[in-house]
């Protein structure tokens, strides 16, 4: 019974609120035109005042999309970027940016582990002796700890791996600019 009632609720609201039946209207015939003569047709929707985001990468970000190896090279940049958020309160990706509670990313694509200017690394990174590229990255963010032991990254990592592909896509373009 109070289940009922409960799931009854919604429903007087919606008629409470004079919300128009969607099927089976109950209104005769006489009643429906009187209600739509009184409504005021209405007005077109006018144009966005700000232009809406192109469909795909510029040119440029083209370009640097396609140098990666696939998957990645297929990476959607709008949710690779969504997914950086999770790394900017420890990374910058701008160029000349300064390094924070993790080292600045900016040109990470081809640098030998460990070894950003400026940056205080684990002693697992710095002798870790690999170049970052997309496959390195890709296992590093899968599971950080799981792929470096003994790292201080305490990101638990991203465990979708298109979320991966497309941050991994984001921070090559953003990165080469």
């Amino acid at each position: 019974m109070i289940r009922t009632s409960l799931a009854l609720i919604p429903l007087i609201a919606l008629v409470a609120c004079g919300q128009a039946p969607q099927s089976g209207d109950t209104k005769t015939a006489p009643e429906a035109t009187a209600s739509k003569e009184a409504t005021p047709a209405a007005a077109p929707a006018a144009a966005p005042a700000t232009p809406a985001p192109a469909a795909g990468p510029s040119p440029e970000d083209a370009k640097i999309l396609a140098s990666l190896p696939a998957p990645y090279n297929e990476g959607d940049l709008a949710n690779g970027r969504r997914q950086f958020a999770k790394c900017r309160s420890c990374h910058v990706i701008e160029k000349g940016g300064d390094n924070r509670v993790g080292p600045a990313l900016h040109g990470v694509f081809g640098r030998t582990a460990g070894t950003a200017a400026g940056f205080n690394y684990s002693p697992a990174l710095k002798g870790a002796g690999f170049v970052w590229d997309a496959g390195k990255l890709d296992q590093w963010l899968a599971d950080p700890k799981g792929f470096l032991p003994g790292n201080r990254m305490t990101f638990v990592g991203l465990k979708q791996e298109k979320d991966r592909r497309d941050v991994i896509a984001y921070i090559k373009v953003e990165s080469a600019k």
